[in-house]
């Protein structure tokens, strides 16, 4: 009896800090109504190559704690990237599709971490991408380490045959 009220207290505790970060969640996702509609997913030759993985999240260029929370953009998911010659293709488990067409990706690189998410030096791989004029960072971490090395050269051909045609 004398653990009943300190045992009430520490659940009454938990169950308000969880209704503040629903609340929290639910206001910056209000607050970015506004952000465009992710691009459809064309009809796409097979995939080059598919990498499983996790996909971290995306946010705002540069601000790796700044996640989209609409569109399912903001939670961490398991996913397959499938690299096809029009772009990157995002199956993410639970969510929508994410399709980042050659074009929009501006740069690829490495990090440690993103939102949530510290792992390694260079654990993830991450593609800065535009969605109308909001520039986006999206992570992904492969499943197994000697996947990211081959991801990685084949985003870099990806992009260099986007950048020639462009160039």
């Amino acid at each position: 009896m004398e653990y009943l009220w300190p045992t009430l207290f520490a659940i009454a505790l938990v169950l308000a800090i969880f209704a503040l970060m629903a609340a929290g969640w639910r206001s910056r996702k209000r607050a970015q109504a506004a952000f465009p509609e992710l691009p459809a997913v064309p009809e796409l030759a097979d995939a080059g190559l598919t990498i499983p993985g996790q996909y971290v999240s995306t946010t705002k260029a540069g601000d790796w704690l700044d996640r989209i929370a609409v569109h399912g953009l903001g939670v961490r998911s398991g996913a397959e990237l499938e690299l096809h010659p029009e772009g990157v293709l995002l199956q993410r488990s639970g969510g929508v599709p994410l399709f980042l067409d050659r074009e929009s990706i501006e740069e690829i690189r490495t990090e440690g971490g993103m939102a949530g998410k510290f792992v390694e030096k260079d654990g993830l791989v991450v593609l800065t991408w535009r969605l109308g004029e909001e520039l986006l960072d999206t992570g992904f971490r492969t499943r197994k380490a000697e996947d990211r090395s081959r991801l990685l050269a084949a985003l870099e051909e990806l992009t260099r045959t986007n950048t020639e045609k462009n160039g």
